[in-house]
């Protein structure tokens, strides 16, 4: 199906007039410093609910969990779901569904139908996706699965999409209708199983066809700790996260729009005036201020070894750039690059970040710090990212204990808006239909892809029996 820049930005969560949600942060302090409760109400109080194809699930016992008797999340009142396409599950390839359900992006498909590009977050030593040799990168690890999805929220078809890749934990959509997918992992050839260095980006095109993708590292893009990608449609950048304590924030340029394959120059985000800064801890001094920020050029994209000295962050903090405490989940939408930074922040349960390009000039923009979570209570542990069609965030959690779904919103409330009812695992993949109408989102562990849909345009705090506050 064609792809256009407006067709992305639906797809990314928001018009190309949408809002530019940059001071939640000032209204959730606001009210903690008022002592009033920074958690807002969201849809309503969250109640166990079966999925919707509980009748289809008969005998599907995952980890002990019967799908069609067990409730899987609890939702706010109206609002459903279906349990799709679960780990053991057979495809269309006839291969079984691979386990560690993980990043996932939504296109949209002939007849009404969605199209997920869904990864694997499995180590070398578990079975992942399975294809024909010349489809696959290296004899080990995870990959990426394809799901159609007719408009009934139920599975019109799925198939393996990328395989012996490792560690694929989250990636991103493009606007030319493809998931860059992430390894989240740094094997060397002779370890763990593997003939070839992983730590790379590769691309999966978003196709109803059975297909999978040729195995090409987008070795340009950097070899580190992979995370998430989120694309800027104005000008096919691509923006990177990288999982670690000590990590950095990343933008590919490539040499031609819309070809990651062709190559581009890879730098790391700084921030005017503080150089090799750690935004982990003491940043809330700059709550909802735009901090001016350069890029540094990485010399050596693709070390041969994992020493710090020449890894990639190695080479950007040498140059000064700005220190971030796990980058994870990363999003366009209200024209903003939302990224998370899974334990940042003074309590160390998470922080989000907004990037706002400056497109006219490569080497400007600004960074604001959004969100921190003021206890775990309230946030712990922001993952996976995507923007609403109604401009709110919501953030997967990968904490301890109930595991959330959290919306934020531009009043500085965050809301629990779908919770784990079966165990710890945590929510992955979160992000929304083209059509806007239905959230897809994972529960990792036992690897279940669940639809939800329910009143979207019901306003946040609004009474669900009488329409009144």
């Amino acid at each position: 199906m064609a792809y256009s820049r407006r067709r992305f930005l639906t797809l990314a969560g928001t018009s190309a007039a949408g809002v530019t949600m940059l001071s939640p942060l000032e209204a959730l302090y606001a009210k903690v410093a008022r002592g009033d409760i920074a958690r807002g109400v969201g849809y309503g109080p969250l109640q166990p609910k079966l999925p919707e194809n509980a009748d289809e699930l008969v005998g599907v016992v995952l980890d002990g969990i019967n799908l069609s008797t067990t409730p899987l999340l609890s939702l706010p009142p109206g609002f459903n779901y279906t349990a799709i396409s679960y780990t053991g599950q057979f495809m269309n390839d006839g291969n079984k569904v691979p386990g560690a359900h993980d990043g996932m992006a939504a296109f949209p498909g002939l007849r009404n139908t969605t199209i997920l590009v869904r990864n694997h977050e499995l180590n070398p030593t578990l079975n992942g996706a399975i294809a024909a040799p010349e489809y696959v990168y290296d004899q080990i690890g995870g990959g990426t699965t394809t799901i159609v999805v007719g408009s009934d929220r139920r599975v019109r078809k799925h198939f393996v999409s990328l395989a012996g890749t490792i560690r694929n934990c989250s990636g991103g959509p493009t606007p030319w209708g493809s998931w860059v997918s992430c390894e989240e992992n740094l094997t060397l050839p002779g370890t763990n199983g593997a003939t070839k260095k992983h730590g790379y980006n590769f691309e999966v095109p978003a196709t109803a066809d059975i297909e999978v993708a040729k195995p090409i590292p987008l070795v340009a893009m950097g070899r580190f700790n992979h995370e998430a990608v989120a694309v800027d449609p104005e000008t096919g950048w691509v923006y990177q996260t990288e999982d670690d304590g000590n990590s950095c924030f990343y933008r590919f340029r490539p040499y031609k729009y819309g070809d990651l394959r062709r190559g581009g120059i890879l730098e790391a985000l700084a921030i005017e005036g503080m150089f090799a800064v750690n935004t982990g801890k003491d940043f809330l001094k700059y709550k909802n201020q735009p901090l001016p920020v350069r890029w540094v050029a990485i010399d050596n994209v693709d070390p041969a070894t994992n020493a710090f000295d020449t890894s990639v962050r190695g080479q950007a903090q040498a140059k000064g750039a700005a220190i971030f405490s796990r980058g994870e989940g990363a999003a366009y939408g209200n024209r903003l690059i939302y990224f998370a930074c899974t334990n940042g922040g003074n309590v160390g349960q998470g922080q989000v970040f907004a990037y706002k390009p400056d497109n006219r000039n490569p080497n400007k923009g600004t960074l604001t710090l959004i969100v921190e979570s003021p206890d775990e209570n309230v946030l712990n542990f922001p993952d996976n990212v995507t923007v609403s069609p109604f401009g709110d965030l919501f953030l997967c959690e990968d904490g301890s204990g109930t595991e959330y779904v959290q919306g934020v919103n531009e009043e500085g409330e965050i809301y629990q808006f779908a919770a784990n009812a079966i165990n710890g695992s945590e929510f992955a993949g979160v992000c929304f239909s083209p059509y806007g109408n239905t959230m897809f989102v994972n529960i990792q562990t036992p690897g279940i892809t669940c639809a939800i849909w329910g009143p979207w345009k019901r306003r946040r705090g609004e009474s669900w029996e009488s329409g009144k506050k």
